[in-house]
């Protein structure tokens, strides 16, 4: 649903200038900040003990912050990367390729976090390149689909952005779960942390 709403929303038809993408990045994260806040309210039961809890736990913690700043900074790219890719490709085709972060992020596991991956993990990550593969083949088509009236300079445009996304979601994610093992404070937190540093970008 996510995929196909802002696909809808980069491709309307409409007189004016598109929304920016970066401007919607940045509700997202300011709307996963107020989230976060409200859960962290809700196993606090106190406006105090949150404020004291938020206080000692981000503010009080620069390094924390700055650790953070790197998968901040890295998802941050993805997302505007994700709205140029969806301006450019059609939504299945977006999909599919986007499936290849499962890669990475297992790529990543292996180098950065010393992970082992079975031979039926391995043959099943050569499928999944080998359906995204398939899937950027071109087809001969009569009528006019949208993957035929997309010229192909945006097609490539959008298939190195939904690339690039794969990496750094890969990358990203596997950082911030390598920060996660080392720490006690909990996940909310930390996403709070992430949409401050997020936001800083």
């Amino acid at each position: 649903l996510l995929v196909l709403t802002m696909r809808y929303s980069r491709t309307l038809k409409e007189n004016g200038p598109r929304y920016l993408a970066s401007s919607a990045v940045v509700s997202a994260e300011v709307l996963k900040i107020f989230m976060c806040t409200l859960l962290i309210f809700s196993e606090n039961s106190d406006l105090t003990a949150m404020y004291e809890l938020l206080n000692k736990e981000i503010l009080n913690k620069p390094v924390e912050l700055v650790k953070l700043a790197v998968p901040a900074g890295i998802y941050t790219l993805q997302n505007n990367l994700l709205y140029i890719a969806l301006s450019n490709l059609d939504a299945a085709t977006y999909q599919v390729t986007y499936q290849l972060k499962i890669l990475t992020t297992a790529l990543f596991s292996v180098s950065m976090l010393g992970k082992k991956l079975g031979s039926y993990q391995w043959l099943s990550l050569l499928f999944l390149m080998a359906g995204v593969t398939l899937v950027q083949l071109p087809v001969e088509s009569l009528g006019d689909s949208e993957q035929n009236v997309m010229s192909a300079s945006s097609q490539f445009v959008g298939l190195i952005a939904v690339l690039m996304a794969c990496v750094s979601s890969g990358f990203a994610g596997v950082y911030f779960e390598k920060i996660l093992k080392g720490t006690s404070q909990s996940l909310w937190l930390r996403n709070i942390q992430l949409g401050e540093s997020s936001n800083e970008f």
